[in-house]
Order: C-alpha cells, then structure tokens, then sequence
C-alpha cells in the first residue's frame, strides 16, 4: 500500500512495529484459517463507532466484543454436538450468549453444556439449506431484493420490497418459491431493493478502475480482496494518488461478488483497515466468522466507519445484474464508493463490501461477501498482525 503524507506513513510504521513480526512469523501457514485472539480490542475509534452506531456506552461496547468471540467459539462446538439435530444459532444481545436451535430435545442438555441457550424447532439447518438451494433455481423479479434462511424464525426469510409486494410478478413468485420450499418460506418487507455500491471518480482514499471508484477490503499476501464487480480479471487498477497500482487476478459477479488484485513494485500490504483520518487504523488479527446477531463494523472510502449487527447469513441477494449466493446481511449502512471495503467484528476480518439500500444519513442495510470464501477461491492468505 503505497502513502506518502506524514501521518499515514506514522501510522503504519506504528502499526507494522506492533504487529508485523507475529504476521511474518505466521507466513507459513496454510489458508484460509479462522485465527482468533485471546481477548477482542477495543481501540477508541472502534468503541466511538460503536457508541455511534449502536448506542453502546465503552464498558459495554469492550463487554460486548469479548461476549461475541466466546459465543464465536461456542458456535463450533454447538454445530458438532448437535449433529444433524443442529438448526443455527444467533448472539442475543440482551443475555450476551449463543442460542443454538436444535431439532432433538435430547440433544439440548449437551449444547447447553457448551454454554449456550437452546430453542427446539422443527426444521434443521440442513433441511432449511436444500430449500433455499431450491429457492436459488428460481428466477426472481426484481421486486425481491433477496431469500435467506433465517434461525430465529426456523424458516426461509424471502424479502421483497413492501411497495412491489402485490404485483403480480411477486405474488407468483413467492407462490412459486412456497410451493418449491414445501411450506418452510416466510415473506418480510425490505423499504429498497438492494445495489452494488461502486462509484464514478471523486476524492478520497480509494482505489480506481477505470472510471469507478472502490474501497480496499483486506490485504493478503501479494495483494488484496475486494468486491468483484468492481472490476473484470485483467483490469488495471489506480491508487488513491492515481499511479499504477495494480491488476484484478480473478474477479467473480454476480454469482459471487469477491476479486482478488495483485499489487505491483511500489505499494505494499500490511494488516490494517483505515481509519480515514476520522478513527485510528485498525488491525487485522484473523478471520474468525462472527455469528448472527453480534456487532460489525464497516469501512469505506465513502462513509468511513460505520458499525451495526450481522442480520442474516448465507442470503442470496437479487442485485438488477443478477443474484449473488452465501452472502451475509448486516445493519451497517454504506454509500457509492464504498464496494470493496472492510467488514470487521472486533479485530477479525468478516468480508468485503457488496451493496445494499438506504444511505447513511437516513439509515439502510448493506450486504458482505464472506471473506474466508474469497481466500479460500484463490488460495490466498490473509495479512494479519
């Protein structure tokens, strides 16, 4: 990453003296792998968003982070306990725990002993994924934003836009897509529908390909992952300072929405998402997967920091180009230019900017692309202090 004002480069000899040592030591290691930290950070600028975004005070904010890595690693052993009785699980902030739905009441007890909260339903996970499987055969209309399968309601979630709801295209298809799922669907409302958040040219911190701008998501060995309709494989890309940076190595959209840009002589990587002058630069420790309801953070050349909750997972979201799969719904807000740029839950990177509706004036909701899948597509390893 190249930079040359005073402060950014004070800031990443900072940062790199702090961290950079653990990260070469851990270059050999195969990826991707979740790695996770003793104890989530609490920097001042993350606990400012927070306190922002979800009205947390800083005792409860640091309370929270460290409440969401234990029920992250609950999750793990939840799912193999469970077994084929397992029906997801989501973070509830009000108990600070992981509930874990299960299909067979003997297993609670076990899953309880894990330390998490149980609710029995009637559907498993696996039952509830081949019907969102048989949801994304469908072509749908452009009144439906998306279809997610959601735990706490034990069914799959189809969310159209309140106002397209009685046309007739989205009234066939939620007929449709109830008669594939065999009773399993719920339909809500959506105020939008979603679109990718890429930009024409203007100011900032960016990246540029051709004439979009975009946000940088995470640094990996050689380069870095960003969203892939920012760019086709092969395309140039700017810095923020208009010099040659770099070229997309692979990019996918729709279908999937992730690219990976290789970095030329002249910029390099280090584990850190920007502040953009407006919190302190963050650093990337892993990529431990965050569960439904926990806290996420998003940064953008656009909009900066912003911070919110994981809604949903594995959600395929019906963009005006075509459904994108297994991507993750969030409460963060985000604006044009931001496509691309960092979702972060604690120090552990979660994905990277897709799209969404709304804006952060009146508020929205904004979908990532998981970036443990982008590693794992093009065997990359993620820069991590």
């Amino acid at each position: 990453m190249k930079r040359t004002t005073p402060l950014r480069a004070a800031l990443a000899a900072l940062l790199l003296t702090a961290g950079l040592g653990a990260a070469q030591a851990g270059a050999a290691n195969a990826a991707p792998v979740p790695e996770t930290t003793a104890a989530a950070p609490a920097s001042a600028g993350l606990l400012d968003a927070m306190h922002r975004d979800l009205g947390l005070t800083p005792a409860q904010a640091e309370e929270r982070l460290r409440a969401e890595k234990a029920a992250a690693d609950v999750e793990k052993a939840a799912r193999a306990g469970a077994g084929a009785a397992y029906a997801g699980s989501w973070f509830d902030p009000a108990t600070s725990r992981l509930v874990v739905a299960v299909t067979d009441r003997a297993e609670e007890a076990e899953v309880r002993a894990l330390g998490a909260d149980t609710r029995l339903v009637r559907h498993s996970a696996a039952a509830l994924d081949r019907a969102k499987a048989r949801l994304d055969t469908l072509r749908a209309p452009a009144g439906v934003a998306g279809w997610h399968v959601d735990p706490r309601s034990n069914s799959v979630v189809v969310d159209v836009v309140g106002t397209e709801r009685r046309t007739a295209a989205v009234r066939s298809y939620v007929e449709r897509a109830e008669a594939l799922a065999g009773g399993l669907v719920t339909v809500a409302e959506t105020a939008q529908a979603p679109r990718t958040y890429a930009a024409g040219t203007v100011g900032g911190d960016p990246y540029y390909t051709g004439n979009v701008r975009c946000s940088i998501g995470f640094s990996v060995h050689g380069g870095f992952v960003t969203a892939g309709h920012c760019g086709r494989a092969g395309a140039a890309v700017r810095g923020w300072d208009g010099s040659a940076m770099g070229t997309f190595q692979g990019s996918s959209f729709p279908g999937d929405d992730y690219a990976y840009v290789s970095i030329h002589s002249g910029w390099w990587t280090v584990p850190v998402v920007l502040g953009w002058g407006t919190v302190p630069d963050q650093l990337v420790r892993g990529s431990g997967e965050a569960p439904v309801g926990a806290s996420v953070c998003r940064s953008g050349s656009t909009t900066r920091w912003h911070c919110g909750t994981v809604l949903a997972k594995n959600q395929t979201v019906n963009y005006s180009q075509g459904a994108v799969h297994q991507m993750t719904k969030t409460s963060v807000c985000a604006e044009g230019g931001d496509s691309g740029g960092s979702f972060l839950s604690g120090d552990q990177a979660q994905g990277v900017t897709s799209g969404g509706w709304g804006n952060c004036s009146s508020g929205g909701e904004t979908w990532f692309q998981p970036v443990n899948e982008i590693l794992g597509r093009y065997g990359l390893r993620l820069h991590t202090a």
